[in-house]
């Protein structure tokens, strides 16, 4: 998930194609760290969005345009007045060492001639030629660093000496650069890394520099950390190619397995210095994982899944909406994620508290015991003593020991160790009531919090509210207006996938869909699939009449595992894009709808059944 040289390779490519040549009609700055430019060529109009976010860099070409601030801050008018209006003649991607001293200086009659990627640095450099003021044609230099919190956007002059910068960087807060209007600019070489374009090329130095040593980092980590504009994603991709092990430490590589590394990596950058590029982006189920400019053969198979695109500028945007869009409802759903972790600790503290309290109880028919013993027995005392040894005839006559009160009598004794069995015994009943109302909690509270992890918008949170509200977890005024009451807003749907057999399958995403998938959409001879004593989605195959295939039983028993708890814990939240293991098996259930009962005033969901099939399967996102 790395906008690293090869993407900003793939974009320089993409704005070669499309922007050159074309002429600057608007600058705008939407955002602190962010600039939106409108160009115009061949006839069209392009908009061009340039972030400098700590988090999120990125350069892109997007279609739809964005609101400006009233007042343009300063950066945003030093643009407008040195660059509006003006022409993009070159965009490249310039090496570290010597930028702004290559042979361009030398002869400007080689310019056209001159590579788009003298090296894969995070850096895209807009030429852009202007009138100035005295109507002379002039050019200057808009640079755009994209590395993470050191990401810039730098307008300079030919001579590369900084006229001003989105954001500023004295001394103070770096000493190995300043970023300050009549600097000069250059690009710090610190972490030394090799230039890619140059090593592809020269088989001996890529040895050099791969081989050395004994022992030292993986060879994984070794290609991404030495050379430039490599990521940890692409550095994967090339040690698959080369059928070589990324654990191995570089050090110990034989001459074959380097010539093997050498030729997959030369292959990859050879198709970027040509611009062939295949943009694309990998899903797990429907969960975006990755992108790359590049196909990553290696994070294609089991649940992962390629999709090409046919511009990057498409997979960046749809690839950081997508992320934006979940990160916002993360943010939406802060909220709730408190109220459930702090209701959740506190049901699992009760519970544990009155299963101690259960477990004490389980001496009360000793009391008992003890009263009619003593009741039997007690003739033989003659007061005072404190404690009567007699045969217990509930114990094959064993003898026994019971302690006394000796300022009671035996009859006093007995009365008092029945009032204690009484007690016990109430306290039992009431306590065994009240571990069954919290194992119920807690379990309502896991399916909230299942149900939180495939959120995908604001119904689904109204949802999640109005039914925390109902039952009682918060203040019915803080559970926001009904599913579908705000304007515009479309309800919230089940997932629904067709199987291998073209049979429909839809999966419940909370509770209230769960319970109309039961009982309204699902007819009583469809199937019914549940993970194992596990909250999670209820899953309805919707066979009707029909006998359930194999593989749709498996492919639908999948998606229950996948969208339980037990899954979602293991892919660390469906909306998180991480990676998930299914190699970890899942039991579930499944039965005909009309196995399944309602419990009166249990959640909204909560189903019982006494007759049931099972099946242990892998989770899948898909089928």
């Amino acid at each position: 998930m790395a906008y690293d040289g090869i993407v900003t390779a793939a974009v320089i490519r993409e704005l070669n194609d499309r922007l050159l040549m074309g002429s600057i009609s608007k600058v705008a700055q939407p955002e602190k760290d962010e600039l939106l430019l409108t160009l115009k060529c061949n006839r069209q109009q392009l908009r061009l969005c340039i972030s400098a976010n700590a988090s999120t860099p990125m350069v892109y070409l997007r279609d739809e345009n964005e609101l400006s601030p009233v007042t343009a801050p300063n950066f945003c008018m030093t643009l407008r007045k040195h660059i509006g209006g003006g022409r993009i003649t070159r965009i490249f991607q310039p090496e570290a060492a010597g930028f702004g001293t290559t042979e361009r200086d030398a002869d400007p009659d080689k310019q056209g001639a001159l590579p788009m990627h003298e090296g894969l640095e995070r850096i895209i450099v807009f030429v852009i030629e202007h009138l100035d003021e005295m109507g002379d044609v002039s050019e200057k230099y808009l640079i755009c660093e994209l590395m993470g919190k050191h990401s810039n956007i730098i307008l300079t002059r030919s001579d590369l000496t900084i006229i001003d910068s989105i954001k500023h960087v004295s001394h103070m807060t770096s000493s190995v650069r300043e970023v300050l209007p009549g600097r000069t600019y250059f690009i710090p070489d610190a972490a030394a890394k090799a230039n890619p374009v140059r090593l592809c090329r020269d088989e001996s130095a890529f040895a050099a520099l791969m081989g050395g040593g004994a022992g030292g980092v993986s060879i994984f980590k070794h290609i991404y950390q030495s050379i430039t504009g490599i990521s940890p994603s692409v550095s994967g991709e090339i040690l698959f190619r080369a059928g070589v092990d990324p654990d191995i430490p570089h050090g110990t590589l034989q001459d074959d397995d380097i010539h093997r590394i050498y030729t997959a990596f030369s292959a990859i950058m050879e198709d970027v210095l040509k611009g062939q590029f295949e943009p694309c982006i990998i899903y797990e189920g429907e969960r975006l994982t990755e992108f790359s400019a590049i196909r990553l053969l290696s994070l294609e198979g089991g649940d992962l899944s390629c999709e090409i695109y046919d511009s990057i500028s498409e997979v960046i945007r749809l690839f950081y909406e997508r992320r934006d869009r979940q990160n916002r409802i993360h943010a939406k759903s802060e909220d709730i994620r408190r109220v459930l972790k702090t209701l959740t600790e506190r049901a699992s503290k009760k519970l544990e508290l009155l299963e101690k309290q259960y477990k004490d109880t389980d001496k009360r028919d000793q009391y008992r015991i003890w009263g009619e013993l003593l009741n039997t027995y007690g003739y033989s005392l003659s007061g005072g003593e404190d404690h009567l040894i007699c045969s217990n005839y509930y114990d094959e006559g064993r003898d026994i020991r019971i302690p006394l009160d000796k300022t009671l009598s035996a009859q006093e004794n007995a009365k008092k160790y029945f009032e204690r069995y009484q007690k016990l015994k109430r306290t039992r009943e009431a306590v065994a009531v009240q571990i069954e109302e919290s194992r119920q909690t807690l379990w309502h509270l896991d399916s909230i919090t299942t149900s939180l992890a495939l959120c995908e918008g604001e119904a689904d949170l109204n949802e999640l509210r109005q039914e925390m509200a109902e039952a009682g977890f918060i203040h019915k005024g803080n559970a926001g207006k009904p599913q579908g009451s705000r304007k515009n807003e479309k309800k919230s749907q089940p997932l629904h996938f067709v199987s291998s057999d073209g049979i429909d399958i839809y999966v419940g995403r909370n509770n209230y869909q769960n319970e109309e998938l039961d009982f309204k959409i699902a007819d009583a001879n469809d199937w019914w699939f549940h993970a194992k004593n596990r909250p999670g989605s209820h899953v309805i195959a919707k066979t009707g009449s029909r006998e359930l295939p194999d593989q749709t039983c498996l492919e639908a028993a999948a998606l229950a595992a996948y969208y339980s708890k037990a899954g979602i814990a293991a892919g660390e939240g469906i909306n998180n894009p991480q990676s998930m293991d299914s190699s970890e098996k899942i039991e579930v259930d499944y039965v005909r709808r009309r196995e399944l009962k309602r419990v009166p005033g249990a959640a909204p969901g909560y189903v019982i059944y006494h007759t049931n099939y099972s099946i242990v399967v892998e989770p899948k996102a898909t089928v």
